[in-house]
């Protein structure tokens, strides 16, 4: 059950969430996240509608967003495709066999927000792992492998979009969202995450609906209705919280877990 939080003074965020920086002839704009910052996934509101869109999940956590994009792939009915792990409860099972679309193109990967940090899995590899996440989404293709390019990239191919994804840090204490503001290819984008900015994992979200709300530099882009969402709150000051589940992947449930009283940033529940 989600449960009540008291909040207090709201801090500014203790460094500029995202900027913009050309590569290789592109511009893309980043949006960065922190250890201990308050990055969440969302797909559905209390009523178990999905919230669809930024301003539906603005509101939901009281204005507090700092940055938001979308965070997977989905269905139709904006269903996650893959694993979908959110607060702890995991939505949909994780995929490991071929299938079609950008999804298929294996290997894909998992997002992972885990209390300790921020990991991008390869998705055979999260299975054996079979890491503790309170969040997580699966997409694909992964970009970059362990410092790699996915295998199947073509350097100069015309098969452009505008597209967005996520990368980590080596030690999983910064999280690196990043959309393309023009139409570039998979290998130009992955090259980026990884000749650019240092990301030897990164996660593909998606092309035609990639987009980003991101108020402090005046973006909040319009388009088709979302499904899974990933969002940066604003630093809270510290408070107290109630236990909740958290996902245990090897039993594919939820267990109890401890209490944490160091200091989060934190939006207010849900």
């Amino acid at each position: 059950m989600k449960a009540a939080l008291l909040l207090l003074v709201l801090a500014a965020p203790a460094h500029a969430a995202c900027r913009s920086e050309t590569f290789a002839g592109a511009s893309y704009t980043i949006c960065e996240a922190e250890k201990g910052d308050d990055v969440r996934l969302f797909l559905n509101d209390a009523s178990g509608e999905k919230y669809a869109s930024f301003d539906r999940v603005n509101e939901a956590v009281g204005g507090k967003l700092v940055f938001a994009m979308n965070a997977g792939m989905y269905h139709p009915d904006r269903r996650p495709v893959g694993l979908y792990v959110e607060d702890g409860n995991a939505e949909s099972k994780l995929i490991t066999k071929d299938t079609s679309g950008n999804f298929g193109l294996l290997p894909n990967g998992v997002f992972c927000i885990a209390d300790d940090g921020f990991a991008v899995i390869e998705s055979r590899a999260f299975k054996a792992k079979q890491p503790n996440c309170r969040y997580a989404s699966q997409s694909g293709p992964m970009l970059v492998i362990d410092g790699e390019l996915h295998p199947k990239f073509l350097e100069g191919s015309s098969y452009t979009n505008i597209r967005n994804g996520v990368g980590v840090s080596d030690d999983g204490s910064r999280a690196v969202f990043v959309i393309s503001d023009q139409a570039v290819n998979f290998w130009d984008f992955a090259s980026f995450m990884r000749d650019g900015l240092g990301l030897n994992n990164a996660l593909y979200f998606d092309g035609t609906i990639s987009r980003l709300f991101a108020p402090e530099i005046g973006r909040d882009d319009i388009g088709f209705a979302m499904g899974p969402i990933v969002g940066l709150g604003r630093r809270l000051s510290p408070v107290s919280r109630t236990k909740h589940p958290a996902y245990d992947s090897r039993q594919n449930r939820t267990t109890p877990s401890g209490q944490s009283d160091s200091p989060r940033a934190r939006f207010p529940a849900l």
